[in-house]
């Protein structure tokens, strides 16, 4: 199965339009590097999304490859041979691309000489943001009401652990970076049931604070099952302000999942976990609005729309390999 990259709707198209409607792509290549060719997958990626990097490089008269390096939006690359003679890897966009994002690969050949490639794609500059005390809604916001404890100006302390929480977040994902990939098989829904919220989706919490939505959310009813999305080790079992209580799995290459509000959490720091197993219930802890899981995905410091992940194919999954039919494995009661 190839990966074919799923295309956003809704919500998140419009969120990120701006950005993909003059999303341009220029592919710079040095002159000793006119056989190796870079290209990406989607051709205009949204902010947000997990890309596919493509590596042409046909060997320079017997100078055979040894070693392919490469960075994009400041997050390592790990290139595998594929077929074709072709090399992949993947990558991320920013959520708030501005200016341009850039993927650097240099390719080192057996005679010592290192070939480069460049590939550039042009957004829209954005501002910085600007945290204000009041929002206004925008048409695409959708209402909602939280504690107002979530909405109300935060003290200096609330504020710095918010910013470690992230800081937590950030470390797995540059961890997930150096681990290898913990999986084979494809990635999965961490409930089978309705979602209620998709990527990029704007909220306005009690007509004060507006934010974008940096995740999936899946319909539940307090203490139903959440499961992993694939094998990875569990990175993180803790409490957060906003996020309630969290567990972080790294799947390796780069790739974390994370499993928001929960009311309980079934797994500790350190657990390898299986792909559909059972790792905690479905919970109201947090800045929410009641019961539901929030799924939220990154490579390496970047956030990514987690529904990329259920359209990765190979090579990252071995196209020998069968799926088998998923099969959820539940906690027994006590």
């Amino acid at each position: 199965m190839l990966w074919r990259p799923r295309r956003s709707c809704g919500m998140r198209s419009r969120m990120l339009q701006v950005a993909v409607a003059a999303a341009q792509i220029i592919l710079v290549r040095d002159t000793a590097a006119q056989q190796a060719r870079l290209t990406i997958s989607p051709r205009q990626p949204s902010g947000g999304s997990l890309v596919r990097l493509t590596l042409e490089r046909a060997n320079r008269n017997g100078d055979s490859v040894v070693a392919v390096r490469g960075t994009m939006a400041g997050e390592p690359l790990h290139f595998r041979a594929t077929v074709g003679g072709l090399m992949q890897a993947l990558g991320a966009i920013p959520v708030t691309p501005s200016d341009s994002v850039v993927a650097r690969v240099e390719i080192e050949r057996r005679s010592g000489v290192t070939d480069t490639a460049r590939l550039v794609l042009k957004y829209p500059h954005q501002p910085a943001p600007v945290v204000a005390a009041t929002a206004t809604r925008s048409a695409t916001s959708r209402r909602l009401t939280v504690d107002k404890v979530f909405t109300q100006r935060m003290d200096s302390a609330t504020n710095a652990r918010i910013e470690h929480e992230n800081e937590m977040a950030r470390e797995i994902g540059r961890h997930a970076q150096s681990t290898p990939q913990l999986w084979t098989l494809p990635f999965s829904r961490p409930r089978d049931s309705r979602v209620t919220s998709r990527f990029g989706s704007g909220r306005l919490f009690n007509g004060r604070v507006s934010s974008n939505h940096l995740g999936v959310d899946y319909r539940g009813a307090l203490g139903d099952p959440i499961y992993a999305a694939n094998r990875g080790v569990v990175a993180l079992v803790s409490n957060f302000f906003l996020a309630g209580n969290v567990v972080y799995i790294d799947h390796g290459n780069g790739l974390v999942t994370a499993y928001f509000h929960m009311s309980k959490q079934e797994v500790a720091a350190g657990d390898t976990v299986e792909r559909g197993q059972e790792i905690g219930l479905v919970g109201a802890t947090g800045r929410v609005t009641g019961p539901h899981l929030h799924w939220s995905a990154r490579f390496g410091t970047l956030t990514i729309d987690p529904g990329d992940l259920l359209g990765l194919g190979a090579p990252w999954v071995a196209p020998e390999i069968r799926t088998p039919a998923l099969r959820r494995v539940r906690k027994p009661l006590r």
